[in-house]
């Protein structure tokens, strides 16, 4: 079971993070977006860029730093990717997040919960980096779980708009609200699978 859940969230991952990659890699910016927040994303267009760049980095990344083959045979490796999951990822996408959540479309729901996504994404990152600087690599991996469950926000907001759109609730109406339900409910899950391993 525990595979299954695995390679779903791996998959999920890569197609989201495809679909990002592809889209704002060659469509003009906010192509497929709500005017109004085209037109947030066409005033900030580096900042919007770095995070879709980073979470990306994340998603194609994190799949890969959880797998304990790759852990224990290319432990220089882990590394380099762990650095780049991290420094790229994570601080590039979440900084560029944090800046761009003040813009959100949704007003202040929107902006809240975008933005405290933003700066706990990083504060879970900077406690893997001390927790590996320090060998203690349980903590580490922990951290490191609650951080992709995070960076899976991506993948969790994707759901929600189509559960969103499929409901037939104006966009104005169920967006705001995405902005916490795509990211709170992963992190208490995270919490729970990490609670029952101890």
């Amino acid at each position: 079971m525990k595979r299954v859940g695995f390679a779903l969230v791996a998959v999920l991952s890569v197609l989201v993070a495809g679909y990002a990659l592809f889209m704002y890699g060659t469509q003009p910016l906010g192509a497929r977006v709500h005017p109004q927040m085209r037109a947030e994303f066409e005033a900030r267009p580096v900042a919007i860029y770095a995070h879709i760049f980073g979470a990306s980095v994340a998603l194609l990344l994190g799949p890969v730093q959880f797998l304990k083959g790759l852990r224990v045979a290319r432990p220089a490796l882990h590394r380099a990717l762990g650095w780049a999951y991290l420094a790229l990822g994570v601080f590039v996408g979440g900084l560029a997040g944090l800046y761009v959540a003040f813009f959100a479309f949704g007003g202040a729901v929107s902006t809240s919960g975008f933005a405290v996504l933003a700066v706990v994404w990083l504060y879970t990152g900077a406690r893997a980096v001390l927790t590996a600087k320090a060998r203690d690599f349980d903590a580490h991996r922990r951290w490191m779980v609650r951080n992709f469950a995070l960076a899976l926000a991506a993948v969790t907001l994707r759901i929600g708009l189509g559960i969103g759109f499929g409901s037939g609730l104006a966009f104005e109406v169920f967006y705001p609200p995405l902005a916490w339900l795509s990211w709170v409910p992963n992190l208490l899950l995270a919490e729970l699978l990490l609670s029952r391993e101890r």
